[in-house]
């Protein structure tokens, strides 16, 4: 067990001792492609950590269009709104990939944090980024247009899982035209649209779900 904590990137400044401790409480979760980790109004008792794996949070509405809010990857931690109300999820989360995950009581990572200084330090850095991220994505979805809205998304995936290849960077992450659209607020077949446009101008480059950004500098001046 120590050695999938060692991964989460909120532990790293805790001791083999100190994470030994916490073997007792944390059990471990398997969950496959598509599956459902939670849905809103299921009680908020825990937070998740992912070990590997890639885990998607959203928010459905009533007709049931989809939009995303987040991914989370290894070594990352969801479900963490419950924390200190302990209030049912508001959320949808659901594995994306075969995944790995921790799952750990609300009640430990409170007591955790109010027994090391460095460790709430730590988690309210990381509450802070996601705060400042979600507005940033509020923003490009009321205030801009497609076109900037996807040309913004391209950059930030590319900046993630960006590599390095002979065409441009290719984003080293598999994903549909459907979930671009999630995480924008927009359709699949106007980010399909978009897309031919940006190929067009040669920004991109398209290979089956592969995507290779070619002009960084042209991308961002959409934005």
């Amino acid at each position: 067990m120590i050695e999938h904590l060692q991964k989460i990137a909120l532990f790293k400044i805790m001791s083999n001792e100190a994470l030994a401790a916490l073997t007792t409480d944390v059990q471990m979760l398997e969950v496959q492609r598509q599956e459902v980790v939670y849905l809103p109004g299921d009680p908020g008792e825990s937070v998740f950590f992912i070990d590997h794996g890639r885990i998607k949070c959203s928010k459905i509405s009533r007709d049931g269009k989809e939009l995303t809010l987040i991914y989370h990857s290894a070594g990352e931690l969801f479900g963490e709104q419950c924390l200190f109300d302990g209030g049912p999820r508001e959320e949808m989360a659901e594995a994306v990939a075969k995944t790995l995950l921790m799952v750990m009581p609300r009640s430990c990572l409170l007591a955790m944090l109010g027994k090391n200084a460095a460790l709430a330090v730590n988690f309210a850095n990381l509450l802070s980024h996601r705060r400042r991220h979600m507005e940033t994505r509020l923003e490009h979805l009321v205030f801009r247009d497609v076109d900037a809205k996807l040309a913004a998304l391209l950059l930030e995936l590319g900046q993630e899982y960006g590599v390095e290849t002979a065409k441009g960077i290719q984003i080293g992450l598999k994903i549909t035209h459907q979930e671009m659209a999630n995480l924008i607020g927009s359709t699949r077949e106007t980010i399909s649209l978009t897309l031919a446009q940006f190929k067009r101008k040669n920004l991109i480059e398209l290979s089956g779900r592969n995507v290779f950004l070619l002009d960084m500098t042209g991308l961002a001046a959409l934005t």
